[in-house]
């Protein structure tokens, strides 16, 4: 276990050792039981942890704010209108400020080509952790309570299993890159092999992609990449099916709206669940598209583990507080 976290930024789990996201999975393992037993777990007794969201959030900041009641602490929702971050003030001056007021800093930025640069720039002047809660290439929170869930439904040891990660018809608006990317990235360095499957437009960053083939080389895995959502299904243990827009493809919001219509026939259904293995589960991170990229029967069927998934964001977000903030 590793004990030396407090103070260090997560941006992409991808700069933490595995033994690092070990000690997180324990400590939100401990806390899950704490809670379930009504043992009270103070750890952040007068600790203020900042929340600034660019955008809309249900899951991520709830679970901040409510994870840091439990854990003795009160976090501040902040929005760029309601700050002067809003009026042109630089990301080395807001931290600078909140770094000498608070304990923690959480940023939710999910702009593709701006997030993450802005997340950079603060964690460079921040004597506080900079917590990633979601940008436009990585979504570690979510990912570290996906693996937490994984664990949980079959065994701490996951090397071996099949986990597939595919792209499905969600219309309406462009969904950013950063949950396929933190999942590919995360689930080979477990020991899975790792199946991406998407359309040949709704290809993800190349680094990243590259990245994830280097951790399955690592780890003595496989990573596939395919275009055909039957054919991901196959032999899987876990399906994790959800949509992102193909923003590595094109920068036109329009163009981008007519690509996810030609593919409408991804969609999650039973079918294709039972192409999977026979204790296989259903993930998504929400919100999703009831009855346009998964139906009633898979989402609300017995392999779905959605809001076992939606309640780890609290066990792992807890955890990631109180082992990184001072």
């Amino acid at each position: 276990m590793k004990t030396d976290l407090r103070g260090k930024h997560l941006i992409t789990l991808q700069e933490w050792t595995k033994e690092e996201i070990d000690t997180l999975l324990d400590i939100a393992f401990d806390l899950k039981r704490r809670k379930a037993l009504g043992e009270k777990h103070r750890l952040l007794e007068d600790k203020t942890f900042y929340m600034l969201f660019f955008e809309n959030s249900t899951r991520t900041r709830n679970a901040f704010e409510t994870g840091m009641t439990q854990l003795g602490g009160h976090a501040i929702f902040l929005t760029p209108s309601a700050t002067q971050i809003g009026h042109g003030e630089t990301a080395k001056d807001t931290v600078e400020v909140l770094s000498r007021f608070g304990d923690g800093i959480g940023i939710r930025y999910c702009t593709y080509k701006k997030g993450n640069a802005y997340m950079r720039e603060l964690a460079k002047y921040s004597r506080i952790p900079v917590i990633n809660m979601q940008c436009d290439l990585y979504h570690p929170t979510q990912a570290l309570a996906d693996i937490m869930t994984i664990q949980e439904k079959f065994g701490k040891n996951t090397r071996g299993l099949n986990f597939t990660i595919s792209w499905t018809y969600a219309p309406n608006y462009i969904r950013p890159l950063s949950m396929p990317q933190s999942l590919i990235l995360l689930m080979s360095r477990f020991g899975m092999n790792v199946t991406l499957a998407h359309p040949p437009e709704f290809h993800l960053l190349p680094d990243i992609v590259e990245q994830a083939r280097k951790n399955a080389e690592e780890n003595g895995v496989k990573f596939n990449i395919v275009h055909d959502m039957d054919e991901a299904c196959k032999d899987a243990h876990i399906i994790y099916a959800k949509s992102w827009g193909p923003i590595a493809y094109t920068g036109s919001r329009e163009e981008g709206l007519d690509l996810i219509e030609k593919y409408n026939t991804w969609v999650m259904d039973g079918r294709r669940m039972k192409l999977g293995q026979k204790d296989a589960i259903y993930m998504h991170c929400m919100p999703a598209d009831r009855g346009v990229e998964v139906t009633e029967e898979v989402m609300d069927g017995p392999q779905s583990v959605i809001y076992d998934e939606a309640e780890n964001r609290l066990h792992t977000i807890k955890a990631i507080l109180a082992a990184t903030m001072r």
